[in-house]
């Protein structure tokens, strides 16, 4: 074993691993019946907690070609790495609050209809409900309101109603409206007639929540994971008491996820359709001019076919005519674009695909309609400040902005576009004019003609493509396996988990609170505590404690415990005083002391007197103690007589008379005591004085000290505590012998620092440690394992 030096030098022993788990092993039978009540509540817990089944679903994202980000040419080149953004998003999108309510609205997940049982309470569910609640009020009020109520069938036609637990029942018939603090409501029930009657005497447990609420809970229950990381298939997992239950969220949150991005795209193609609509009834009327204005001009000049004249300057006025009406068209487009952005008070979807060349406006318009979707599904279930929006908002702002922007560019550009064709083609025209006018002013009709009718025919085109976009909005997830149970057991509780949780957790309590209980401790406890602390100071013996019903004083022919341990005292005490004599003189004042009041000095002190006087020594006990004197207690009662003396005697002298009278000789103050047919003489502390330090360093006391170790074979000397006064400091140079006395479970380890130092420094000469008041199971050797000596009963719990 190790050895290290406490604060003073003196070595003790650093780790011995069996006094390490002692405490441990000494107290097993705390661990026996922690053990056995966890296991016990392992069982309790798993009879009675609700179980929870897994519920598992399966989809594919599809990516929207039409509207796919910009930075897919990236992809190609690995330029970003490190997950797939979009699917990222659209599990976002999937699980978001808003479309948890809209899942709680349609289940009507909200209300919980719970039957009550003695131990447990189940949830029922759809088909098992065996009555149906409507109330007669808004739903808006409805899905905010929170409220128990308690219902119990008491027939098939009538059933008892509380709105408090402890409140009396109220019958009703079903179908009659029932008042509550919410509004009025009606049970109708849900089961037929033979089936209710089975439900008779049940009570149930309505409970409303806010939606709100609700939602947030199933949000946070719902586990959305991607099979890969480059991968588009999503796997939508929940765990709920009713299976049935985890299976409808799933499906109707696949359901509305689609739905939602259906309505989105219905919408763009809405308004793309009305805006080609109205170009639509515009360029018809032209054309309708154009079309009239040939028939009247070949009707009013009687031409019915034209030669060309000079086809290359036809072809050039042809080509600038219909580059003009090209620019023309562009920027009628933008400027009508232009219009409506800039006419748009709040945030609404904007025309796209509608035949402008510059595809920067056209991938800003479809990114504004994307923004504009998610901001609208975002306030269904929030308001204009929540962050998300105000977000959005700016987002937006931007958008719009980079579109006037734009718009305002190209209709410039066009504008000086539309000059420069016209001059050209003036020019062309002012050629072509010398030929005959009617074929020329025909020639301007015609190509207005087809001009228009391009169009014209373009629109449609456009018109029926936004048709199909609105006819054909499909979804974005394909949907691989809807959900479904995933196992036919519950996951939780899970018994060898729980039971291993539990009695890991019964065998952690005791153990806690042993180590705790000892990482606190700093109390002498036993001899070997002491001896690891102390170190080569040699601890003589261990005294067990006294229960209230033993003696204090032993009676010497006894076979207790307690004598046994005064006996092995006795014999290492004369060992350790033998063994320093020597030849020389026989030292035999032995000083008991101890560090505060309370340790059992006294008790050491007269029950070592009587065991040397046993062993037929002359045997003198002195009660040096004049501050706190308790010989008395001791040598007293009706087992004590006080030999040729009175047994209480107010005249009776002692120590302190001693010193203050020079008259009162040493012979006066010796008390001889028969205590359990064994003579003791005993020189009590006498009266309190004023002034004890100056009476114990007197010459009297030195006398005293000095003549009787000659007529006795051992002078016990009951000492002040040493840390207290300087009482025993003052006589100690008389001391062959000190033997100090600690209390186990009360004398603290560091507090035996100050008698180690008064040792070091030669002011305690043989120094010895006795511990006093030692339990049983802390007892060493002799306690541990006895001898036979006094009868010994069980206690009632203890092993036979």
């Amino acid at each position: 074993m190790k050895t290290e030096s406490n604060s003073l030098g003196v070595q003790k022993n650093q780790l011995d691993y069996k006094e390490v788990i002692r405490p441990y092993t000494k107290h097993w039978i705390w661990f026996v019946i922690a053990f056995f009540i966890a296991i016990i509540a392992a069982f309790l817990y798993i009879r009675y907690a609700t179980p929870m089944y897994a519920v598992r679903g399966k989809i594919q994202i599809i990516e929207d070609q039409n509207s796919a980000s910009e930075l897919s040419a990236l992809k190609d080149l690995n330029v970003f790495t490190g997950g797939n953004a979009f699917v990222e998003d659209e599990i976002e999108i999937l699980s978001s609050r808003s479309n948890m309510i809209e899942v709680v609205k349609k289940l009507g997940l909200n209300m919980s209809i719970i039957a009550k049982g003695n131990i447990h309470d189940a949830e029922l569910y759809k088909r098992n409900v065996p009555f149906k609640l409507n109330f007669l009020v808004p739903d808006s009020l409805i899905l905010r309101s929170r409220a128990s109520y308690f219902i119990r069938i008491s027939s098939e036609s009538s059933f008892e109603f509380r709105e408090k637990e402890d409140s009396p029942l109220k019958n009703f018939s079903f179908g009659t409206n029932v008042n509550t603090e919410i509004g009025d409501f009606v049970l109708l029930p849900n089961l037929p007639e033979p089936d209710m009657r089975g439900q008779v005497g049940r009570e149930f447990q309505v409970n409303l929540f806010p939606i709100d609420r609700i939602a947030q809970a199933y949000k946070s229950n719902l586990t959305i994971t991607v099979s890969d990381e480059k991968s588009d298939i999503l796997s939508l997992y929940i765990e709920d008491p009713v299976e049935q239950k985890g299976i409808d969220i799933i499906n109707t949150l696949i359901d509305t996820y689609n739905e939602n991005a259906i309505e989105d795209k219905k919408q763009i193609a809405d308004k793309t359709s009305s805006f080609i609509n109205d170009r639509i009834q515009e360029i018809y009327g032209d054309l309708s001019t154009v079309d009239q204005t040939a028939q009247d001009f070949k009707s009013g000049r009687g031409i019915a076919d034209v030669a060309s004249q000079t086809s290359s300057n036809i072809s050039i006025s042809a080509q600038s005519q219909q580059e003009l009406q090209e620019a023309q068209f562009q920027l009628n487009q933008a400027a009508s674009m232009k219009d409506i952005v800039d006419s748009q008070q709040g945030f609404e979807p904007l025309p796209s695909n509608i035949g402008l060349s510059d595809p920067s406006i056209t991938s800003t318009t479809a990114t504004y309609n994307q923004l504009v979707n998610e901001r609208k599904r975002l306030l269904r279930s929030s308001n204009e400040k929540n962050p998300v929006i105000v977000s959005l908002d700016e987002q937006l702002s931007g958008l719009r902005r980079s579109l006037q922007s734009s718009l305002g560019s190209m209709t410039n550009n066009l504008n000086m576009q539309v000059t420069n064709l016209s001059n050209r083609l003036s020019q062309v025209n002012a050629r072509i004019y010398a030929t005959p006018g009617n074929e020329r002013a025909l020639r301007d009709i015609t190509r207005q003609q087809q001009t228009t009718e391009s169009l014209y025919l373009y629109l449609l085109q456009k018109q029926v493509e936004s048709e199909i976009t609105f006819a054909s909005a499909a979804p974005k997830s394909k949907v691989i396996d809807r959900a479904y149970g995933a196992s036919p057991f519950p996951v939780s509780p899970q018994k060898i988990k729980v039971l291993l949780a539990f009695a890991i957790l019964g065998l952690l309590i005791p153990f806690t609170i042993i180590y705790v209980k000892e990482l606190l401790d700093n109390k002498v406890h036993n001899k070997l505590s002491l001896e690891t602390y102390i170190g080569s100071i040699p601890v003589l013996a261990e005294l067990p404690k006294l229960s209230s019903k033993e003696n204090l004083l032993v009676k010497t022919s006894e076979r207790s415990v307690m004598g046994e341990s005064l006996r092995i005292l006795r014999t290492n005490l004369d060992f350790i005083i033998n063994s320093k004599s020597g030849n020389a003189k026989r030292g035999n004042v032995i000083f008991v002391t101890s560090t505060i009041p309370g340790e059992g000095k006294t008790l050491v002190s007269s029950n070592l007197a009587m065991i040397f006087a046993k062993a037929n020594k002359k045997v003198l006990l002195i009660g040096a103690d004049i501050r706190n004197p308790r010989i008395y207690q001791f040598y007293s009662g009706k087992n004590v007589d006080r030999l040729g003396k009175p047994t209480r005697d107010k005249s009776i002298v002692g120590l302190t008379d001693y010193l203050v009278d020079k008259t009162i000789g040493i012979g006066e103050i010796i008390s001889p005591m028969l205590v359990h047919d064994q003579t003791v003489d005993v020189i009590y502390s006498g009266k309190i004085p004023p002034n004890p330090a100056e009476l114990l360093m007197s010459e009297r006391m030195k006398e005293l000290l000095i003549e009787v170790p000659s007529e006795y074979d051992y002078v016990i000397v009951d000492t002040a505590p040493l840390m207290v006064v300087s009482d025993t400091l003052l006589i100690s140079e008389y001391a062959d012998q000190i033997l100090y006395v600690v209390r186990a479970d009360k004398t603290e380890l560091k507090v035996l620092d100050f008698p180690l130092k008064l040792h070091a420094e030669g002011k305690l000469k043989g120094l010895s440690f006795v511990v006093n008041g030692v339990k049983e199971s802390n007892l060493g050797y002799g306690g541990k394992y006895g001898y036979g000596y006094a009868e010994k009963r069980k206690k009632w719990w203890q092993f036979t």
